[in-house]
C-alpha cells in the first residue's frame, strides 16, 4: 500500500496548528489509534469501505466530542433535559468548532409536523398573512393548526423596565380545525375490534393490546363504579353505555388513588389515534389499521385549518391553498407580492423557498408530514435552515448527502456543500460516490478493510492524490460498469393501467418479469409511488427498503435473522443443557444488568450514566453460562463475531452447523461481513437495515423481489458485488425490480423505466422504457445524458 500522506499535499507548519482540527490516537468503535489532521474552512470528504471506521472518526469521534463540550456549558439542571454523552476515546482533540450534524435521521413522527412546521416556511407564511390577510383574522397564529381556535379575553403582567410592570391585554384564538383538532383527518372506530359484547369486563371482554383483566387500563373501568365489572356489556343500559364508551373526563379513586376516568373512545383517541402510525410497534400498527378508517376531516378538507384561517387570502389564495401548493409554485407566487409594509419578511421567504428548490425538494408542498419523507429528503430539509444562516467557522457534517439524488441532483448538492465551505465552514461529508469525492478539497480514506481489518487511515490528500495511491478506494474510483452484451428475455409482465398515486399521470406501464429491471429518474419524478403502489404487495411479492427496524436495543442481527435459535441449540446440544441459557434476553441474561450488558445510573436534575456493567463485563451472560463454549468460544465470544468471521467458524470442523452456516452466508453475499453479529439493531445505517432484511428474505419462496436503492451506504468497491447478487437472484428465477439512482445499476439492468421529466407535477410520466443501450443512444431525458456520460468513460 502506498504512503498514507499525500506527496501532492503542501507542507504544514506549525503555524497552521490553529486551521487546522488534529486528532490524535482516536480508539472509537473499530479506529486503532488514528491519527489526523483536517483542516478548517475546507471540504474534507472520508471514504471507506463501509464499516472501515468512517463514522465512528467523523460523528462518533469528533462530532460528538464538541456536541458533548457544547452541552457542558450549560447548567447542570439544564443539562438533565439533554442527552447523556460520553467523552469520546481520543487522546487529544484539537480545533473543534460547533459542530451541526445534518443526518439522514427520519424527521419528527409527531403527526402534527410537516414540511412547512419543520422549517421557517410555515412561521413566516403565518407572519404573512396575519400582516396582508384579508379579511384579517388575527395574530400568527390564527393561522396555526396546533394552536386551538378559543377565544378570549384576559391580562397578562409584562415588565417594561426598571421594575415596573403594566397590564396587557390579549385575545388568544388558533388556527386549529376544532372537529379534527389539527390533525387533518377523523377516523371511524369499529366498535367490533374494541370488545367482545358477550363478555363482561371481568370476563376479558377489551380486545385492546395492554387490556388484560386486572390491569390498571381495564380496573379504570371495572372499578370506576359506573359500569358492572361482572354485565356482558350487550345487557348495559344506555346510561351505563354511554359512560363505558363517551364520558367526558371524571375524577375517580380507585384503591385509595386519584386517576382520571373518561370513555373508552376518548382514550382510544389520545392513546392510539393522535399518535404516528409509522412510529408504532408492529402489532399496535396492525391493530390500529383493524380498528380505525381514517378520512379527510369534512369540516376542513383536510387542511388542519379553522374557517377563519381558511377564509383570509393573500393575492388571492389562502393559507391553506399555499402550503397545499408545490413549493417551486409557491416560491413564484411569493415573487409576485410586492407589497413594501413586509418587504424584509418576503425576502426570508423567497430565500427560504428557493433554497428547496435549489436542494432538490421543489417537488414538495409545506403541508407534506414530515415523516413521510424519505431518509435523503429529511436530510435536505434540514440543510434548508442552515443555507441562509450567517454563522460562520461552524463544522457541518454530513452522511451521505447524494442519497436518494439522481445524478443531476448530485451536481446541485455539490454546489450547496461548496457554498457552505466558501461561507467560512468547515463541511465533513462522510460518502462513497465518486462525483461528490471529486469535489472535495482533502479526502481521508480510511480502511483498508472492514471491521476489526480497518480502522486505520490508509490516505490523507487531495482527490488527485487518491487516484494515484494504492488504496481499495483511489482504484475504484474511476470505476465505471459496461453496459451489456446481450440483456435477458422477460418471462412475463406485470401490466399496471391508470397509475395515479401522488403525482402520476394515469401511468400505463408494463414491468417485465424474469429479468432485473431499473426504474429511476429525478428525485420526486415518481419512482416509489409507480412501483410501491402499483406492484401488488402479499405473496409472491419481497418488497424490501431502508426503513428502520422495529425491535430494542437488545435486538441484533443475530436475533432478527432467526440466526441465533441454531447457535444455541448447537450451544445446547454440545453442553447438554437447555437452549435458554444462551440467550441474554431469557434465562442466560447476567442478573445485574439484565442481559442489557449495561447499567443505566439516574442521576436526578443530572444527566444520567450509562456503564459497562461490573459483574458481567458487558458480555451480558452470567458466568457460569461463559463456562460453557462451543468450538472452543463462550456464546459472547460468538456474538461478538464478525459475520465473516463466524461464517468461517460454523463452516467446519466441530463448530460446523448448516443452518447458522446458512444465514451467515446470505449475510456475507449482501456485504454485511462486516457487522458483528451481536450488535444492536439501532446502530445500522439504512443501507445496512436494508441488507439484512434482503438477507433474511433470500430464502423465501417470493416470485418478484423490490429493492429501493440498494446501492446506498456501498462503497465503490461493494457495488459489483451488488451487481453480481442481483444477477443470481434473477438467475435464480426470481424478477428483480430496484428503485435506483446509481448508474452502474442502471448501465447493468436489462430493462429501464425511466419516469420524469421533473419532479412533482413536472414527472409523473413514462418518458422511457427499454433497454440501457437504447436509453444512451436516445439521450432525450436527463437520466440518458448521465447514464450516456457515465458510460462514455468505458473502453
Amino acid at each position: 500500500m502506498a504512503s498514507r500522506k499525500d506527496p501532492a499535499a503542501p507542507a504544514r507548519h506549525a503555524a497552521d496548528s490553529h486551521d487546522l482540527i488534529r486528532v490524535h490516537g482516536a480508539r472509537e468503535n473499530n479506529l486503532q489509534n488514528v491519527d489526523v489532521e483536517i483542516p478548517k474552512r475546507r471540504l474534507t470528504v472520508f471514504t471507506g469501505v463501509s464499516g472501515s471506521g468512517k463514522s465512528s472518526l467523523v460523528f462518533d469521534t469528533i462530532a460528538a466530542e464538541s456536541q458533548r463540550m457544547i452541552n457542558e456549558t450549560y447548567s447542570a439542571f439544564v443539562q438533565g433535559f439533554m442527552p447523556t454523552l460520553a467523552r469520546p476515546d481520543v487522546d487529544v482533540l484539537e480545533g473543534l468548532t460547533t459542530a451541526i450534524i445534518v443526518d439522514q435521521e427520519r424527521m419528527g413522527a409527531n403527526v402534527r409536523s410537516t414540511v412547512g412546521t419543520a422549517t421557517d416556511a410555515n412561521a413566516l407564511l403565518r407572519i404573512l398573512f396575519s400582516r396582508l390577510g384579508e379579511p384579517h383574522v388575527g395574530p400568527p397564529n390564527a393561522f396555526s393548526f396546533n394552536v386551538a381556535s378559543v377565544r378570549g379575553s384576559g391580562a397578562v403582567t409584562a415588565e417594561r423596565g426598571a421594575g415596573e410592570t403594566v397590564k396587557v391585554a390579549f385575545t388568544s384564538t388558533g388556527g386549529m380545525c376544532p372537529r379534527c383538532e389539527g390533525m387533518g383527518s377523523v377516523s371511524d372506530i369499529d366498535l367490533r375490534e374494541l370488545y367482545d359484547d358477550t363478555k363482561s369486563l371481568a370476563d376479558g371482554a377489551l380486545t385492546i393490546p395492554g387490556y388484560k383483566p386486572g390491569g390498571w387500563m381495564v380496573r379504570a373501568f371495572a372499578d370506576s363504579g359506573f359500569l358492572d365489572p361482572d354485565k356482558p356489556i350487550r345487557d348495559y343500559t344506555e346510561q351505563e353505555l354511554h359512560d363505558f364508551l363517551y364520558r367526558e373526563p371524571t375524577r375517580i379513586k380507585i384503591s385509595g388513588m386519584n386517576m382520571t376516568y373518561e370513555g373508552l373512545i376518548s382514550r382510544m383517541q389520545k392513546s392510539f389515534l393522535a399518535k404516528d402510525r409509522e412510529a408504532m410497534q408492529p402489532h399496535i400498527r396492525a391493530f390500529v389499521d383493524r380498528v380505525a378508517t381514517f378520512t379527510d376531516c369534512p369540516d376542513c378538507g383536510g387542511t388542519r385549518l379553522s374557517e377563519a384561517a381558511r377564509s383570509s387570502k393573500v393575492a388571492g389564495i389562502s393559507i391553506a391553498d399555499a402550503c397545499a401548493m408545490q413549493i417551486n409554485d409557491l416560491a413564484e407566487w411569493a415573487r409576485g407580492l410586492t407589497d413594501p409594509s413586509v418587504a424584509p419578511l418576503l425576502k426570508t421567504l423567497r430565500e427560504t423557498l428557493d433554497s428547496f428548490v435549489e436542494i432538490g425538494l421543489g417537488y414538495l408542498s409545506l403541508d407534506r408530514p414530515s415523516g413521510t419523507l424519505s431518509g435523503g429528503e429529511a436530510q435536505r430539509t434540514k440543510m434548508i435552515r442552515h443555507l441562509g444562516s450567517s454563522l460562520t467557522d461552524t463544522t457541518y457534517v454530513f452522511d451521505e448527502p447524494s442519497t436518494g439524488l439522481h445524478p443531476h441532483d448530485i451536481r446541485r448538492m455539490n454546489d450547496l456543500l461548496l457554498r457552505l465551505r466558501d461561507k467560512g465552514n468547515t463541511v465533513l461529508v462522510v460518502e462513497h460516490k465518486s462525483e461528490v469525492i471529486s469535489i472535495a478539497d482533502h479526502v481521508v480514506d480510511l480502511g483498508p478493510g472492514a471491521g476489526t481489518a480497518g480502522g486505520t487511515v490508509c490516505f490523507e490528500g487531495t482527490v488527485a492524490g487518491l487516484r494515484a495511491g494504492d488504496t481499495v478506494t483511489g482504484r475504484h474510483l474511476d470505476d465505471r460498469a459496461a453496459l451489456k452484451d446481450t440483456v435477458r428475455k422477460a418471462t412475463g409482465a406485470l401490466e399496471i393501467r391508470g397509475a395515479h398515486a401522488h403525482n402520476l399521470r394515469d401511468v400505463d406501464v408494463d414491468i417485465p418479469l424474469g429479468v432485473l429491471c431499473v426504474v429511476t429518474g429525478v428525485a420526486g419524478s415518481g419512482k416509489s409511488s409507480l412501483v410501491h403502489a402499483s406492484v401488488p404487495a402479499g405473496a409472491g411479492v419481497v418488497s424490501v427498503d431502508q426503513s428502520a427496524i422495529r425491535g430494542s436495543r437488545r435486538s441484533n442481527p443475530a436475533t432478527y435473522t432467526g440466526l441465533l435459535d441454531p447457535i444455541r441449540k448447537a450451544f445446547a446440544k454440545a453442553n447438554g443443557v437447555k437452549p435458554a441459557l444462551f440467550s441474554a434476553n431469557s434465562e442466560g441474561a447476567c442478573p445485574a444488568c439484565n442481559g442489557a450488558g449495561v447499567i443505566y445510573t439516574d442521576l436526578g436534575i443530572m444527566a444520567g450514566v450509562s456503564t459497562t456493567c461490573e459483574e458481567c463485563d458487558g458480555k451480558r451472560f452470567q458466568a457460569a453460562v461463559l463456562d460453557y463454549r462451543f468450538g472452543g468460544r463462550d456464546i459472547s465470544e460468538v456474538l461478538a463475531m464478525p459475520v465473516a468471521e463466524a461464517e468461517e467458524f460454523f463452516a467446519a470442523g466441530d463448530a460446523r452447523t448448516p443452518a447458522a452456516h446458512r444465514i451467515l452466508r446470505r449475510l456475507a453475499d449482501v456485504g454485511l461481513g462486516y457487522i458483528s453479529i451481536g450488535q444492536p439493531l439501532t446502530t445500522l445505517s439504512g443501507g445496512e437495515r436494508q441488507r439484512l432484511k434482503l438477507a433474511t428474505h433470500m430464502g423465501d419462496k417470493g416470485g418478484i423481489y423490490v429493492l429501493d436503492e440498494p446501492t446506498t451506504g456501498l462503497h465503490l468497491a461493494d457495488v459489483e458485488q451488488l451487481l453480481g447478487l442481483l444477477d443470481r437472484l434473477v438467475d435464480d428465477g426470481k424478477s428483480v425490480i430496484v428503485i435506483e439512482h446509481h448508474q452502474a445499476v442502471m448501465a447493468h439492468a436489462d430493462w429501464i423505466i425511466d419516469l420524469g421529466p421533473g419532479a412533482g407535477h413536472d414527472g409523473g410520466r413514462v418518458v422511457f422504457e427499454g433497454t440501457p443501450a437504447d436509453l444512451v443512444a436516445d439521450r432525450s431525458t436527463l437520466t440518458g445524458e448521465h447514464l450516456a456520460e457515465y458510460v462514455g468513460a468505458v473502453g
